[in-house]
């Protein structure tokens, strides 16, 4: 259960039957900016556009359209969140945006994925004007 909702996960067999609505499969240009969203958020969305490039207006808006990321005017830019939709799609047990980013970033940690390629990344800690600290993972084209 997620929140006051439940979220099922099925065989490929069967998920072939079900309604579209039903389905969940992001393209892999989408997957990338959710998965920085959610391990980052809030995130300005100039910070998102920084890392992913111009692009990044067309995946933020084809996102929010899916109901999976929030956008909320702050100043000039947007700050960006996951959704309830969101935790229902990755099978997160949350939705408080800083349970849903701590999960994330458990999950990352635990797949091994960052595993050998620290001196590759470019962490930067970035000061924000409410005085939190946003820490950026530096992405490339090619990845």
């Amino acid at each position: 259960m997620i929140g006051k909702k439940w979220a099922m996960e099925v065989k490929p067999k069967i998920a072939e039957h079900l309604p579209k609505e039903t389905k969940s499969d992001l393209p892999p240009k989408l997957l990338k900016a959710a998965a920085l969203i959610a391990y980052h958020q809030p995130m300005p969305q100039s910070r998102l556009v920084e890392l992913l490039g111009q692009k990044a207006y067309d995946h933020i808006r084809e996102l929010a359209q899916a109901g999976l990321v929030g956008r909320r005017r702050d100043g000039n830019t947007r700050r960006l969140t996951t959704t309830r939709r969101f935790s229902e799609m990755f099978g997160c047990p949350h939705t408080d945006r800083k349970k849903v980013k701590a999960w994330f970033r458990e999950m990352v940690d635990s797949s091994g994925l960052l595993d050998g390629m620290e001196g590759k990344l470019a962490l930067r800690d970035e000061v924000e004007d409410d005085g939190s600290v946003q820490t950026t993972l530096g992405v490339t084209e090619s990845e």
